[in-house]
Protein backbone atom coordinates (compact mmCIF):
# COMPACT_ATOMS: atom_id res chain seq x y z
CA UNK A 1 0.00 0.00 0.00
CA UNK A 2 1.16 3.46 -0.80
CA UNK A 3 -0.31 6.51 1.29
CA UNK A 4 -0.09 10.46 0.70
CA UNK A 5 0.08 11.66 4.24
CA UNK A 6 -1.80 14.66 4.30
CA UNK A 7 -1.18 16.78 8.07
CA UNK A 8 -4.67 15.44 10.31
CA UNK A 9 -3.79 12.07 10.11
CA UNK A 10 0.13 12.82 10.79
CA UNK A 11 -0.49 15.52 13.43
CA UNK A 12 -2.87 12.81 15.44
CA UNK A 13 -0.42 10.59 14.76
CA UNK A 14 2.40 12.47 16.62
CA UNK A 15 0.10 14.13 18.93
CA UNK A 16 -1.64 10.50 20.46
CA UNK A 17 -4.64 11.97 19.54
CA UNK A 18 -7.94 9.69 18.83
CA UNK A 19 -8.21 8.62 16.19
CA UNK A 20 -4.73 8.88 15.32
CA UNK A 21 -3.71 4.88 15.83
CA UNK A 22 -5.32 4.15 12.54
CA UNK A 23 -2.86 6.54 11.13
CA UNK A 24 -0.36 5.19 12.79
CA UNK A 25 -1.52 1.86 11.81
CA UNK A 26 -1.47 3.15 7.88
CA UNK A 27 2.13 4.62 7.80
CA UNK A 28 3.53 1.91 9.38
CA UNK A 29 1.84 -0.51 7.01
CA UNK A 30 2.91 1.65 3.63
CA UNK A 31 5.48 0.05 1.28
CA UNK A 32 5.91 3.83 0.58
CA UNK A 33 4.53 7.11 2.39
CA UNK A 34 4.64 10.22 0.46
CA UNK A 35 3.99 13.96 1.82
CA UNK A 36 3.94 17.52 0.91
CA UNK A 37 6.54 20.03 2.26
CA UNK A 38 3.35 22.01 3.66
CA UNK A 39 2.66 18.47 5.41
CA UNK A 40 5.99 19.06 7.54
CA UNK A 41 5.62 22.67 7.70
CA UNK A 42 1.64 22.25 8.96
CA UNK A 43 3.34 19.63 11.81
CA UNK A 44 5.66 21.97 12.50
CA UNK A 45 3.40 24.87 13.51
CA UNK A 46 1.33 23.18 15.22
CA UNK A 47 4.32 21.87 17.65
CA UNK A 48 5.82 26.05 17.42
CA UNK A 49 2.06 26.80 18.57
CA UNK A 50 1.56 24.48 21.34
CA UNK A 51 4.55 25.46 22.82
CA UNK A 52 3.97 28.56 22.81
CA UNK A 53 0.43 28.34 24.08
CA UNK A 54 2.26 26.12 27.13
CA UNK A 55 0.06 23.00 25.57
CA UNK A 56 3.92 21.07 25.64
CA UNK A 57 6.80 21.81 27.03
CA UNK A 58 10.18 22.49 25.11
CA UNK A 59 11.16 18.79 25.91
CA UNK A 60 7.74 17.45 24.07
CA UNK A 61 8.11 19.61 21.24
CA UNK A 62 11.77 18.34 20.75
CA UNK A 63 10.68 14.95 21.01
CA UNK A 64 8.20 15.08 18.61
CA UNK A 65 9.57 16.44 16.01
CA UNK A 66 12.59 14.01 15.94
CA UNK A 67 9.90 11.13 16.06
CA UNK A 68 8.49 13.49 12.93
CA UNK A 69 12.07 13.61 11.47
CA UNK A 70 12.92 10.24 11.82
CA UNK A 71 9.42 9.01 9.85
CA UNK A 72 9.93 12.14 7.45
CA UNK A 73 13.36 10.40 6.73
CA UNK A 74 11.89 7.77 5.00
CA UNK A 75 9.14 9.67 3.05
CA UNK A 76 9.08 11.02 -0.49
CA UNK A 77 8.37 14.61 0.47
CA UNK A 78 7.61 16.49 -2.91
CA UNK A 79 7.93 20.12 -2.88
CA UNK A 80 4.71 22.50 -3.99
CA UNK A 81 5.66 23.26 -7.33
CA UNK A 82 4.75 25.33 -9.99
CA UNK A 83 2.64 22.18 -11.17
CA UNK A 84 1.06 21.52 -7.65
CA UNK A 85 0.61 25.77 -7.61
CA UNK A 86 -1.35 25.12 -11.03
CA UNK A 87 -3.53 22.68 -9.86
CA UNK A 88 -4.65 24.49 -6.04
CA UNK A 89 -6.11 27.59 -8.11
CA UNK A 90 -8.46 24.78 -10.16
CA UNK A 91 -11.76 23.92 -9.24
CA UNK A 92 -11.96 20.47 -6.72
CA UNK A 93 -15.13 18.67 -7.26
CA UNK A 94 -16.15 19.21 -3.44
CA UNK A 95 -16.16 23.23 -3.67
CA UNK A 96 -16.10 25.25 -1.05
CA UNK A 97 -12.04 24.12 0.19
CA UNK A 98 -9.16 25.70 1.45
CA UNK A 99 -6.18 26.58 -0.14
CA UNK A 100 -3.88 24.31 1.76
CA UNK A 101 -6.55 21.46 1.06
CA UNK A 102 -6.20 22.69 -2.55
CA UNK A 103 -2.55 21.90 -1.97
CA UNK A 104 -2.56 18.79 -0.32
CA UNK A 105 -5.12 17.62 -2.86
CA UNK A 106 -2.80 18.90 -6.11
CA UNK A 107 -0.07 17.17 -4.17
CA UNK A 108 -2.12 13.78 -4.17
CA UNK A 109 -2.37 14.17 -7.75
CA UNK A 110 0.68 15.10 -9.15
CA UNK A 111 2.38 11.92 -6.86
CA UNK A 112 -0.68 9.75 -8.43
CA UNK A 113 0.93 10.51 -11.82
CA UNK A 114 4.27 9.15 -10.49
CA UNK A 115 2.88 6.09 -7.70
CA UNK A 116 0.32 3.83 -8.37
CA UNK A 117 -2.49 2.48 -6.04
CA UNK A 118 -1.69 5.80 -3.91
CA UNK A 119 -4.69 5.77 -1.39
CA UNK A 120 -4.75 9.08 0.87
CA UNK A 121 -4.25 9.06 4.75
CA UNK A 122 -6.68 11.93 5.88
CA UNK A 123 -8.73 12.59 8.96
CA UNK A 124 -9.97 15.54 7.31
CA UNK A 125 -13.54 15.49 6.13
CA UNK A 126 -13.25 17.99 3.30
CA UNK A 127 -9.99 16.19 1.97
CA UNK A 128 -11.64 12.87 2.47
CA UNK A 129 -14.52 14.08 0.39
CA UNK A 130 -12.71 15.32 -2.58
CA UNK A 131 -10.01 12.33 -2.48
CA UNK A 132 -13.05 9.81 -2.96
CA UNK A 133 -14.27 12.55 -5.25
CA UNK A 134 -10.69 12.60 -7.97
CA UNK A 135 -11.01 8.46 -7.57
CA UNK A 136 -8.50 7.83 -4.75
CA UNK A 137 -9.09 5.65 -1.92
CA UNK A 138 -8.67 6.83 1.58
CA UNK A 139 -7.01 5.31 5.19
CA UNK A 140 -8.42 5.23 7.17
CA UNK A 141 -11.35 3.28 6.22
CA UNK A 142 -15.12 5.07 7.43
Amino acid sequence: MNVYAESSAVLAWLLGEHPGGGAEQALGAADLVVASDLTLIECDRVLERAMALGAQSRAQAARRRATLGAASDRWVVLAIDSEVAARSRQAFPREPIRSLDAIHLSTALVARNLVTELQILSLDERIRDNAVALGFDIAPAA
